[in-house]
């Protein structure tokens, strides 16, 4: 449907300025990048050689938020790029023997949940495209499809820790040509932070004792024996098969995905969840009867941070396909659990296994009192203190609204020491960490984040680009991690602003938002150009929207459709517009006249289409009706 909801601007207001700027420096920036790191047909330059185990995530991670990116208003080269470095990125990859089918052979879904995020978002930027949904399905009957050897229908579990196209994979690593594995040793300082991955062993209690090569032997060799049968973190293999259901409702996915994540359900019984299944089937079987223990799970190496965002991905995913958000008591199991065994303490004091981030983070506030969290469990009981991230409280309110999870996000949030600045120039690897400003925001309480956030993210990509220009100099430049840290495609405000939503769960969470676009002229997702857009409002009932074309010569026209892929409907809107006649007024007078304001309200079906002359705007309130729809991808015609 088509109504007049827009009104004049006598002023063009500074957010709308300042992300129209976002999206063209983003633009600029995303072309320096891809100039000075890539080759023409999409490879990245200088890649060092890999080890089969090694994971093929740094490899797709520059690139991660691209697709996003496009979906809210980048120009098309970006679609463009992203498939041309995705499918160079995979022949590189491939030679290098690294996937088989133009998958990964087999790694753990903590990276392989980061490989995913470019994939999953090319497919839901164009799902028009054959051969990402060909990929789309033939990945997912990895899963789906027990002949794979992924999964085990008879048990509801996938096999192995290593998973992927060359089904359950033995073990954490190969062997040598002489069949011996690398020890686990003291001398891998990188991973001490984490200390052990096994506890319990006979006669090695601390990180020490692995100098001693007897005891580097046995951590490897119990390593490898354990890791078999299922472990928390396969949760986000989910996703794969939610990509797949949401070209055409494939009923073998939704119902894979609904059994799975309903087993893990199971495990809990109402309580924390477990990390791991033996190959049995039973809790704990090669973990000496523990429910903790599995690999990447609630001992070693990050807890919560893993076992709670694949747990997190793997409900979303069975609340999309059900409309039912039951299985979201997994995480609020989980965050209840660890709430209560908080205490007040000070990060820079702490021995927190990920403290430099949060030192980063906090800056000068990182000396000041707050709430720490136990990240992990293990055989002396809960450790491993820290600020408790957002990512999880906030999206389990986002996909609710339920006033029980906003106050749990409050009480987190609440925990933060006082001087803490919500907008500070922090960016990390998941190009996140903003959700606390974010939230003040729509609560009421920190009005000037819109302006503030968007100056900070100019500043990130500014940040960015420079360290790009200045890489001959940089002693970090030949890192693998390097093309992500430059990276200087800047999505999450313009997530939160734009889609209404959090930035997307990172190791391997779909891109879900609060709304869809499109440019009705250019029949593409994504805002038009010069139109600016702030979500300001989110709750049970619906979305306040503002609107403005910043252009002064060009109309501009886009179409609204509800988020979380359909999930959610408009069926009403309701706009303060000022009645036509008095702007722009005669050429003598000082200023335009202002009009009377009216209030107009229309119902419509998931269609609402706005006309935005030069220099005008809308102020929407959409009503929603949540989990009505049948979730899709859409096509760039903006038809499913």
């Amino acid at each position: 449907m088509t109504n007049r909801f827009a009104s004049p601007l006598r002023t063009i207001p500074a957010w709308a300025v300042l992300q129209r700027r976002l999206f063209d420096e983003i633009e600029s920036a995303r072309r320096v990048f891809s100039e000075r790191y890539t080759l023409p047909d999409g490879r990245l330059r200088g890649v060092a050689e890999f080890e089969d185990r090694d994971g093929v995530d740094d490899l797709y991670e520059p690139f991660f938020n691209w697709p996003a990116f496009y979906l809210l208003g980048g120009p098309d080269e970006v679609l463009a790029d992203a498939k041309r470095h995705w499918e160079g990125v995979t022949r590189q990859l491939a030679e290098a023997g690294m996937l088989t089918d133009e998958y990964e052979n087999g790694y753990d879904w903590f990276h392989q949940g980061e490989s995913l995020l470019l994939f999953a978002g090319i497919c839901a930027a164009d799902p028009s495209d054959p051969a990402y949904a060909e990929r789309a399905r033939r990945f997912a009957e990895l899963f789906l499809d027990p002949a794979h050897g992924n999964y085990d229908a008879e048990r509801n579990i996938i096999r192995a820790p290593h998973n992927g196209a060359l089904g359950a994979r033995v073990g954490l690593d190969d062997p040598d040509e002489d069949g011996r594995l690398a020890p686990y040793s003291a001398d891998r300082a990188e991973m001490r932070p984490y200390g052990l991955p096994v506890q319990g062993l006979d006669g090695i209690r601390e990180w020490e004792d692995l100098a001693d090569p007897r005891n580097a032997a046995r951590m490897t060799a119990e390593m490898q024996r354990r890791a078999a049968g299922d472990v928390a973190v396969n949760l986000a293999a989910t996703s794969l098969a939610a990509n797949l259901w949401l070209y055409d409702g494939d009923e073998g996915a939704a119902a894979w995905v609904r059994r799975y994540v309903d087993g893990w359900r199971e495990r809990a019984g109402g309580g924390l969840m477990p990390d791991n299944v033996g190959p049995d089937g039973e809790v704990g079987s090669l973990q000496d009867g523990r429910w903790w223990g599995g690999h990447y799970g609630w001992a070693w190496p990050h807890g919560v941070h893993s076992v709670g965002m694949s747990a997190l991905i793997g409900a979303l995913n069975h609340a999309l396909m059900t409309g039912d958000d039951d299985a979201l008591d997994l995480v609020r199991t989980m965050l209840d659990t660890i709430l209560d065994q908080a205490r007040t303490g000070v990060v820079a004091d702490s021995t927190y296994s990920l403290r430099g981030g949060w030192m980063a983070r906090y800056g000068a506030a990182a000396h000041e009192p707050g709430m720490l969290v136990p990240y992990r469990h293990g055989i002396d009981g809960w450790f491993d203190f820290g600020p408790l991230q957002l990512d999880l409280p906030v999206w389990l309110w986002w996909w609710s609204r339920d006033e029980s999870d906003r106050a749990r996000l409050q009480r987190v949030a609440d925990g933060i020491p006082a001087s803490v600045d919500l907008v500070a120039p922090f960016r990390d690897k998941e190009e996140a960490g903003h959700e606390a400003g974010w939230f003040a925001y729509l609560s009421g309480d920190l009005p000037d984040y819109p302006e503030r956030a968007l100056e900070m993210a100019l500043g990130q990509v500014a940040r960015r680009t420079a360290m790009m220009l200045a890489d001959g100099s940089d002693p970090d430049a030949a890192h693998l991690h390097f093309w992500q840290r430059v990276n200087p495609v800047a999505t999450e405000v313009l997530t939160q602003l734009v889609g209404g939503a959090p930035q997307v769960l990172y190791n391997g969470g779909l891109g879900f938002t609060a709304l869809r676009y499109e440019d009705v002229d250019h029949g593409r997702p994504g805002l038009p150009e010069d139109v600016a857009a702030l979500v300001h409002r989110l709750d049970e009932d619906g979305v306040g929207l503002r609107l403005v074309n910043t252009s002064v010569v060009h109309t501009r026209t886009l179409r609204i459709r509800g988020g979380r892929f359909g999930l959610d409907r408009i069926v009403a809107v309701t706009a303060h517009v000022e009645e036509q006649g008095g702007y722009p007024g005669a050429s003598g007078s000082y200023a335009s006249p202002v009009g009377a304001f009216v209030t107009r309200t229309a119902d419509c079906d998931d269609d609402l289409v706005v006309t935005l002359p030069p220099a005008h705007g809308a102020d929407l309130d959409l009503t929603l009706a949540r989990a009505t729809g049948s979730p899709r991808h859409l096509t760039t015609e903006g038809h499913a």
